[in-house]
């Protein structure tokens, strides 16, 4: 009988071993993408000759507007300082050699969308990255207590995403091919007290795509929610993390900083 179990654990912890490496080899696909060859090279580039990148001032927009114009696509930066937006077209143009275009709105308007079309006129659209958001509160804040800022980050994190998807998807469409990525955050898996606005428009992203994805997959257009975080889903959802969540976390918060 020692036998049999000294057999068993072994086995068990073999298992575990193996489900811990092909955890990690998946990680490190993440984190050293130019030695894993995800994708072809040129797939990017068949998608069309343009990308269109929102919030490409800084931060994650413009770490992807780099990197779409270093994989041979001409880039279409739409932010709303115009310093930012100079800067960053100078950069990947030399950097790169690459066309870009820049294109100056504030998306926490809701009257912007007909510039935008313009703009974008003529352009062989194949990706679009919607990126551009804002975090109405960056201390932990009560609904009832966050600044006033309703209806620009429903204009900024959902109605940026539903109307350029709208002005681009129509073009993928006939052309049968593309790729729409919207940039969510690891915050929208499960809600986040004292950050509640935030994490619902997150969400929305998240829904929208994976809605939108089952609705065109039979155009060939790739439609796909993006996001980064640090704790893997399976902890969102488990039971004993969302009462961590709504009670520890909540308390830790209220102690440490000032709620309001």
């Amino acid at each position: 009988m020692g036998d049999v179990l000294e057999q068993f654990f072994i086995l068990t912890g073999l298992l575990v071993c193996l489900a811990c490496l092909v955890k990690c080899m998946r990680f490190s696909r993440c984190i050293l993408l130019n030695y894993w060859k995800v994708l072809p090279k040129p797939f990017l580039r068949s998608m069309g000759q343009w990308a269109v990148i929102t919030g490409a001032g800084d931060g994650i927009g413009k770490a992807y507007s780099f990197e779409l114009a270093r994989r041979g696509l001409d880039v279409v930066l739409i932010s709303r300082t115009l310093e930012k937006l100079e800067a960053t077209a100078t950069e990947i143009e030399q950097t790169t050699g690459r066309s870009v275009k820049i294109i100056q709105t504030d998306f926490t308007k809701d009257d912007i969308y007909e510039h935008i079309k313009e703009k974008l006129t003529g352009l062989e659209i194949g990706i679009l990255v919607n990126n551009v958001g804002m975090l109405p509160n960056l201390l932990p804040s009560h609904f009832l207590n966050a600044p006033d800022e309703i209806q620009s980050v429903i204009h900024c994190n959902i109605t940026s995403v539903v109307k350029m998807t709208q002005l681009i998807l129509k073009h993928m469409e006939s052309r049968r091919k593309g790729l729409i990525l919207n940039i969510s955050s690891g915050i929208a898996l499960f809600p986040w007290p004292l950050y509640s606005m935030y994490s619902a428009s997150k969400a929305f992203v998240c829904t929208f795509s994976k809605a939108l994805q089952e609705e065109y997959r039979a155009k060939e257009v790739i439609i796909q929610a993006g996001f980064l975080s640090l704790i893997p889903a399976w902890a969102f959802y488990s039971g004993a993390f969302q009462r961590l969540l709504l009670t520890h976390y909540v308390a830790y918060l209220k102690l440490n900083t000032k709620v309001r």
